[in-house]
């Protein structure tokens, strides 16, 4: 093999390499951006912020509550400014960050959540999947769907 031919072999993998050296940092950026917003979006929830909330909501926002309610936008905005749906505490059991493609992270994992009403609260055990989106330089919750799993299986009786 020729010495250019070999240059040009070794040339090429050292940029491949660090390519992905490069991706993976950016996508650690990435991440800690969205886990930033989404921890302030959470605060601004719990504390039924509305004004800090609203930055980090896209305005194409379809909340799939595990009732079966969706919101948009307007109506989730709407629901935490009027205490319709209060929410006390979020405790991530799991949460899961993959950029899915350019300007889109996808949030996964499982949840603790108290929400309710202001004369009713329940605890939510909940698995979900999220969106975020980059919009306009600011990363955006564009959707989340959720379901409740099952309360565990009593201990079986003793014979």
């Amino acid at each position: 093999m020729s010495t250019p031919t070999l240059l040009r072999r070794w040339l090429t993998l050292f940029f491949l390499a660090t390519s992905a050296l490069v991706v993976r940092a950016n996508d650690a950026d990435i991440i800690a951006a969205v886990k930033t917003a989404d921890d302030k979006r959470v605060a601004a929830l719990i504390k039924a912020d509305v004004a800090a909330l609203d930055p980090f909501l896209s305005e194409q926002l379809r909340y799939a509550h595990s009732n079966g309610v969706i919101d948009t936008k307007a109506s989730y905005r709407e629901s935490v400014a009027t205490h319709r749906s209060v929410y006390n505490s979020v405790e991530y059991l799991q949460r899961d960050f993959v950029p899915a493609a350019p300007g889109i992270v996808l949030m996964a994992g499982r949840a603790l959540i108290k929400a309710g009403s202001t004369t009713q609260q329940n605890q939510l055990d909940l698995n979900y999947l999220a969106v975020w989106r980059l919009e306009d330089g600011q990363w955006r919750f564009l959707a989340w769907q959720s379901c409740r799993n099952p309360p565990p299986s009593p201990p079986p009786a003793a014979k």
